[in-house]
Parts: structure tokens; C-alpha cells; sequence
């Protein structure tokens, strides 16, 4: 079993619960996850909080399942492009558009990824919280390198020229991630106008990876 499987909830497999992971991932990308209550998300959501704590034990427990369900949507995006015939760059280059769209599209879960990001950092958790923090870091890591793997076929073939692999890739996702602190949508915006945007950020990307876009 692959590990965005894995990490998925059997929440969200058994119950179709995506409007609760929803509504709580809008609280924790507004308010962050320490002002964020049960009370704020079962208001977003127009329910009780008898609802959220069917499924639900604690703010935490939520918080964990908002991030599996924002990594199930990043390897979701990124894993239908990546084999096929191109070179590996036009593949690379790909897996990096689509994962900027998805960031776009999924603003608020992708806010809270980068936000466990801060909670494994800093440590401020129980220790059982940590070790499932742990888990889904590790998610992360195989989520990079699924980046890491092409970007090594590039260099192979000859499409990709970098003398750091790892450094290279943790910074086109860093540029890609910070999409979560600085993008909001605009009024009206199409999916063509995002499709735009993840073009201007992925030639960048590429352009410092001395590789078509």
C-alpha cells in the first residue's frame, strides 16, 4: 500500500466526511490551529459540535486528518504525470504545475500540511501527538521525493543539469508551497488565470534547473 494511502483517514473513506475536513481547514488557514475551537469549525460547517465529535475526539485528531486529506490530494495530482515518454525535465516540469494548481485549488488543506509542518518543528505537542506528527512528515518526505526521483532521471538524461538534486528540489517545492502564505483567489478568477500563475511559477522553476519549462 503506498503511504498517501496509507495515511488516509477511514473517516473520510467510510463517510464521505470531506465537508467537516473542509470547514476545519478554513478555521485553521484563518485563524491558525491554536485559536481555532470546535465551536469556530462547527459554525463554519452550520452543524453542532455533536457532529464534529462523532468522528472526532479532540481539535488535534481533526487537525491530522485535515493534513493526510491536503498530502492525499498532493500525490493525487502529481502521480498521473509523471511517467510516460518525455524527457524527465518536461515530466519534472509537469509535476510541478500540477502541484501548484493543486495548492491553488486546495488552498486552506495545504495551508494546514505547511502549518503541521511548524507543529513538528517547534514541538509543541503531546508526545503521542508527535509521533503522529512524525507519521505524516514521513508522508511529506515520500511526497518529495517522487520530485527527487525524476529530477535524478533528468540529470541522467541529460534535461536536467544540478550539482545538489536534494537542495534543488526543497527549493522549487519551498517556492511552490509558499503559495499557501501569499495566494488568495481573486474575484471572478478562472481556472485559466491559475493555470497562468503555475506557468510564470514552474518556468522560474525550470529556468533555474537549466531545463525547458
Amino acid at each position: 500500500m503506498s503511504s498517501e494511502k496509507s495515511q488516509l483517514s477511514p473517516r473520510i473513506d467510510k463517510t464521505g466526511n470531506i465537508d467537516i475536513l473542509t470547514a476545519a481547514a478554513e478555521c485553521f488557514m484563518e485563524q491558525g490551529y491554536h485559536a481555532t475551537s470546535i465551536d469556530d469549525v462547527a459554525r463554519r460547517l452550520g452543524a453542532t459540535k455533536g457532529r464534529i465529535y462523532h468522528y472526532y475526539r479532540s481539535k488535534t485528531e481533526l487537525f491530522f486528518d485535515v493534513h493526510r486529506e491536503g498530502m492525499r490530494r498532493n500525490f493525487e495530482a502529481v502521480t498521473p504525470v509523471m511517467k510516460g515518454p518525455e524527457p524527465a525535465a518536461k515530466r519534472l516540469s509537469a509535476m510541478f504545475r500540477q502541484h501548484a494548481l493543486s495548492m491553488m485549488e486546495n488552498l486552506a488543506l495545504e495551508a494546514v500540511v505547511v502549518q503541521g509542518v511548524e507543529m513538528h518543528r517547534f514541538g509543541a505537542t503531546t508526545p503521542e501527538q508527535r509521533r503522529t506528527l512524525a507519521e505524516l512528515m514521513t508522508v511529506r518526505n515520500d511526497f518529495e521525493s517522487l520530485f527527487k526521483r525524476i529530477t535524478y532521471e533528468g540529470v541522467e538524461d541529460g534535461s536536467i543539469r544540478t550539482s545538489d538534486v536534494s537542495v534543488a528540489v526543497k527549493v522549487a517545492l519551498g517556492a511552490i508551497n509558499w503559495l499557501s502564505i501569499w495566494y488568495r483567489p481573486r474575484p471572478a478568477e478562472t481556472r485559466d488565470d491559475r493555470e497562468i500563475l503555475a506557468d510564470k511559477i514552474v518556468d522560474s522553476i525550470m529556468q533555474g534547473l537549466n531545463a525547458p519549462g
